[in-house]
């Protein structure tokens, strides 16, 4: 009787034939839905667009120049921006603390969290009541605004005010006093080139003391604008 012949490697199993034609069957789909379709120059534009802006870069992308499959100048001046570590902030914050207490101006920094409070005395920028900057304090807003311009940092300019009440034609609480005081100062640093996009007010009244209201010394220290600087994640 003849002896089976032993095979050289086993049989693939049954399954992997259906797979295999199962894989040639989409491939040959996919072809061919690529062969019939067209590419949406328009819609392609806008995810460039959108990839280029989130990076911080200008869309420059020309259609000809896609066609042509030419590469593509893109200017990205903000892809990498050098990030400022919190003690170079709070050095400059300082610095700034004491530029105005040369100026004559009572002023100290405060840190939170995530963010550093430039606390400044409004008695020798505001009149009682007012809005309105003495003249003579208006340069030294402006230059303020040049020093924190440095830092490039989203800015949240808060208005306080002691609890003394205010009742006349234009305000008639300390409310809307302290909410115009934070955006007289917030239009000039946008006067002086600060970004809008990152400038903010918000007017505190007299609800967020930070001396007591029952001595003179602590109404003044209360009458303050605090400039927020938020600082990066």
């Amino acid at each position: 009787m003849a002896r089976k012949k032993k095979e050289e490697c086993k049989a693939p199993p049954a399954w992997l034939t259906s797979f295999g034609d199962l894989m040639s069957l989409l491939l040959t789909f996919f072809i061919l839905l690529y062969s019939m379709s067209t590419i949406s120059l328009e819609k392609f534009y806008q995810a460039i667009k959108g990839i280029i802006e989130a990076f911080g870069g200008h869309y420059v992308v020309y259609e000809e120049r896609v066609i042509r499959g030419k590469n593509v100048p893109v200017q990205m001046p903000n892809m990498y921006p050098k990030m400022k570590s919190r003690k170079e902030i709070e050095e400059k914050v300082h610095k700034i603390r004491e530029t105005l207490k040369a100026l004559g101006v009572d002023s100290e920094v405060a840190k939170y969290g995530q963010s550093i409070r430039l606390r400044i005395n409004t008695d020798k920028i505001f009149p009682l009541g007012s809005d309105k900057p003495y003249p003579e304090a208006i340069p030294l807003i402006m230059e303020l605004c040049k020093k924190l311009k440095e830092l490039d940092l989203p800015l949240t300019i808060e208005g306080h005010t002691d609890n003394t009440p205010i009742r006349n034609g234009r305000f008639p609480s300390n409310w809307e006093l302290s909410a115009a005081r934070a955006t007289a100062v917030l239009r000039l640093f946008i006067q002086c080139g600060y970004d809008p996009k990152k400038l903010s007010a918000a007017g505190c009244g007299e609800y967020h003391p930070i001396a007591p209201n029952t001595t003179p010394e602590g109404r003044a220290k209360n009458r303050r604008i605090e400039i927020v600087i938020h600082l990066p994640m």
